[in-house]
């Protein structure tokens, strides 16, 4: 996996934004996207629908949340 800072355009309500992740947290919210059948910006506008605190902080709580839920979907077999 590729390290380091990315920031990234995404358009949320028609407004574009500048967000700042790591390299592996766009590589899990990206597949979390695909996965769900949305594009990255929609679901980063459905993080930020209800989010609290800062988007970027918004998205690595949701991408940590999604991985431990897997994580127990995967313990729970």
């Amino acid at each position: 996996m590729a390290a380091g800072i990315r920031k990234r355009s995404v358009v949320i309500e028609g407004h574009a934004t500048s967000v700042s992740l790591e390299a592996e947290f766009w590589e899990a919210l990206t597949a979390i996207a695909r996965r769900r059948g949305v594009t990255v910006n929609q679901l980063v506008a459905e993080i930020d629908s209800s989010r609290q605190g800062n988007l970027s902080s918004a998205i690595r709580i949701f991408v940590l949340r999604e991985a431990q839920a897997r994580n127990e979907q995967g313990t729970a077999r």
